[in-house]
C-alpha cells in the first residue's frame, strides 16, 4: 500500500502510510482573502496523530480541535503540550519530546524526532522571494531578536487587513511571548520508506547531515537559520545545502502559499529548483496542489 501525502497549505500535511493518517502540523484556518483549502480543522474527523515542528500559531492552532474530534495523539514540544493543555487537551492524549526520542506509532511505524531551528522571522517584515541574497545580521542578541519580532506583531496588528488581525488574535488563545518552544524535525519510518518533516527554515548542520530520508518536506519560506544564525545568501540557497545535506530521492516544499497575508507571498519556486539542481541532478522536485493526495512512496 503507497504512501501519500495531501497539502492544506503553510506547513500542514496529512500523510498516510501503513494504515495510519498523520498530521503533520495542524494550522487549517484561514482568515478570508488568504490562499488554503477552504476547510477548517474542525473539518477533520480522521487522524491517528498530530507531529507539530514547534508552537506558531500557524502550526499548532487546531490540534485541539483535531484531538477532540479524533484518537489522534499529539506530539510535540513541552511548550505546544502545555499551550494544548490550557485549549482543553489532555495531557494523556499528548506526548512530549525535545528531540533524541524514537515513537512506536505502530508496529510498522515510527518516528524520530530531532531538535532544529526556527527561521530568522526576527529579521524581515515581509516575506522576500527565494532568489533575494540577504547578507548581515549576525551576532543578533536574543533582547534585540525580541525587539523585532514586537515591531513585527505591532506591524502585523495595525498594517494588515482586518481580517488577518481578527484571525490573529482568534488563533492564539494560551499563546504567550515564550516563542516557538523549540523547532523540531520528525523522521517517519514505514514500510515503504522513510519522510522528513520540516516546518520552519531552519537547520543545525550536524544534525541535517546525519539524516538520509527518501523524501524530504522542507519549509521554503522565510530566511534560513543555520546554526542559529542567519543565512549569508538566498533561501533558494539555503534550500540547495539542505539538499545537499539530506540526499532524498523526493523533495516537497511547505510554507510556501500566501497564507496570511500582509506577511506571506506565494512564493515563486522556480528559483529554489534551480538552485537544487546545481547540487543534485537527481533529486525529484514534487509540487502537489492543495488535498491531491500524491503518491509519494510506492
Amino acid at each position: 500500500m503507497a504512501t501519500t501525502l495531501d497539502w492544506y497549505g503553510c506547513a500542514t500535511f496529512s500523510l498516510r502510510t501503513a494504515g495510519l493518517t498523520i498530521f503533520l502540523d495542524a494550522y487549517i484556518d484561514r482568515p478570508a482573502g488568504a490562499q488554503g483549502t477552504g476547510l477548517t480543522a474542525s473539518d477533520i474527523t480522521e487522524a491517528d496523530y498530530v507531529l507539530v515542528g514547534h508552537s506558531h500559531f500557524d502550526h499548532l492552532w487546531g490540534a485541539e480541535r483535531i484531538i477532540a474530534n479524533t484518537d489522534a495523539t499529539l506530539i510535540a514540544s513541552y511548550e505546544s503540550v502545555r499551550v494544548m493543555e490550557q485549549a482543553g487537551v489532555p495531557l494523556d492524549r499528548m506526548i512530549c519530546v525535545a528531540g533524541g526520542e524514537t515513537i512506536e506509532l505502530s508496529p510498522d511505524v515510527k518516528v524520530s524526532v530531532y531538535p532544529s531551528q526556527h527561521s530568522c522571522v526576527w529579521s524581515h517584515a515581509q516575506m522576500e522571494e527565494p532568489d533575494v541574497v540577504c547578507i548581515g545580521d549576525l551576532g543578533v542578541t536574543w533582547q534585540e531578536q525580541q525587539s523585532r519580532m514586537a515591531d513585527l506583531m505591532s506591524y502585523l496588528m495595525t498594517d494588515t487587513t482586518s481580517a488577518v488581525r481578527s484571525h490573529l488574535v482568534d488563533s492564539s488563545p494560551g499563546h504567550s511571548d515564550r516563542g516557538d518552544g523549540g523547532a523540531l524535525l520528525y523522521l517517519i519510518e514505514g514500510p515503504d520508506g522513510s519522510v522528513l518533516f520540516q516546518d520552519t527554515s531552519g537547520r543545525y548542520d550536524g544534525i541535517l547531515g546525519q539524516i538520509r530520508p527518501d523524501v524530504a518536506i522542507l519549509a521554503a519560506a522565510g530566511r534560513g537559520n543555520i546554526d542559529g544564525e542567519p543565512i549569508q545568501g538566498s533561501l533558494a540557497q539555503f534550500m540547495a545545502q539542505q539538499v545537499e545535506l539530506l540526499d532524498p530521492q523526493k523533495v516537497l516544499f511547505g510554507h510556501h502559499d500566501d497564507w496570511l497575508p500582509g506577511f506571506s507571498i506565494p512564493v515563486n519556486t522556480d528559483p529554489i529548483i534551480e538552485e537544487i539542481r546545481r547540487v543534485n541532478q537527481t533529486v525529484e522536485v514534487l509540487e502537489p496542489g492543495y488535498l491531491e493526495g500524491t503518491e509519494i512512496l510506492p
